[in-house]
Parts: C-alpha cells; sequence; structure tokens
C-alpha cells in the first residue's frame, strides 16, 4: 500500500478520468447562500489533454442549481464502485448558457466514449434538442483530485492519489 503526498497533475488525471468513466455517475454537491450541502447525482464527461483536465455536463439550470452556484461557484463530485474503488473532483463550475457553448455541449455528450457517452435527448424535457431553455452546460475545472482503488481498503495493495493547486 502507498499512500503518499501530492502527486502531479499528469499522473493523478488519467487515473481519475479512467476510474470516473468506468462508475459513470457522481454524488455531486453544491452549498446554498447559508452554507448548507445539497447534493444530486450527475454525469460528468472528463477529458484529459495531457496539460488540463475538464469536465462536461449537461443539466437542468433550475433556479436552485442557479443560485447555489452563484453563491458559490464550486462543486464536488465523489465517484464510488462497489469494489470500493473512489475518486473525487473538487470543482470550480462554470454555467455554458449561450446558444452555441450549449450545442457544443450536447455535441460532446453525444460523442463522448461509452459508457459515458449519452444522447442527451433522452431525457424528456431535453428531447428538442441542446437549445431548449431546460438544458445548460456546466464546465467544470478541478482543483483538488483524489483517487483511491479499493483494493487498498480490501487488501492493502495500490497507491493512493492525490493532486491539488
Amino acid at each position: 500500500m502507498k499512500i503518499g503526498g501530492m502527486s502531479d497533475l499528469a499522473t493523478v488525471a488519467p487515473a481519475f478520468v479512467t476510474m470516473a468513466h468506468s462508475i459513470v455517475w457522481a454524488s455531486a454537491a453544491t452549498v446554498d447562500a447559508h452554507g448548507r450541502p445539497r447534493s444530486r447525482i450527475l454525469h460528468p464527461f472528463w477529458e484529459w489533454d495531457g496539460e488540463a483536465l475538464v469536465g462536461w455536463l449537461g443539466t437542468g439550470p433550475t433556479p436552485l442549481k442557479r443560485a447555489h452556484l452563484s453563491h458559490s461557484p464550486y462543486i464536488s463530485f465523489n465517484y464510488w464502485s462497489p469494489a470500493q474503488d473512489t475518486c473525487v473532483a473538487e470543482c470550480h463550475a462554470e454555467w455554458i448558457l449561450d446558444d452555441e457553448g450549449r450545442t457544443a455541449v450536447w455535441n460532446r455528450l453525444l460523442n463522448a466514449p461509452p459508457p459515458v457517452g449519452y444522447d442527451p435527448a433522452i431525457v424528456p424535457v431535453w428531447a428538442d434538442g441542446p437549445l431548449t431553455p431546460a438544458f445548460a452546460g456546466l464546465k467544470v475545472t478541478p482543483w483538488r483530485l483524489r483517487v483511491m482503488p479499493g483494493t487498498m481498503m480490501l487488501g492493502g495493495e495500490g497507491e493512493l492519489l492525490t493532486w491539488s493547486e
């Protein structure tokens, strides 16, 4: 078992993407104006270009989500699998609300590889496409990552990876 200090982004990001994309769904939390957390399940698609990691989501721009991210533009994603694999991304969040941007996010999700890629039109309120008012993009940029294979808890094998700006 290896529990080390901080690793560089080039080491942690690919391990994070591999694990997150194998799990697919994440518990995500934002906070309200009173600092109270609110969690939900979301389905980010992560892109690692060798230098930067960015996550993309299709989501409804509900008044609650908009208020939370207006108060504090941060969101936390926690992935867990039955094999006890866990990874976390603490991120800055940015709404994508313009037509060109929403279409680009839609197409990213549509063309992403399985199992994270999907046709956003399967969501009934998004059936009319990326320009429906019920659809918005969310761009998330991590400031902290943590990747822990379940083998560490189950058998003492593996390596805990962490990165922070």
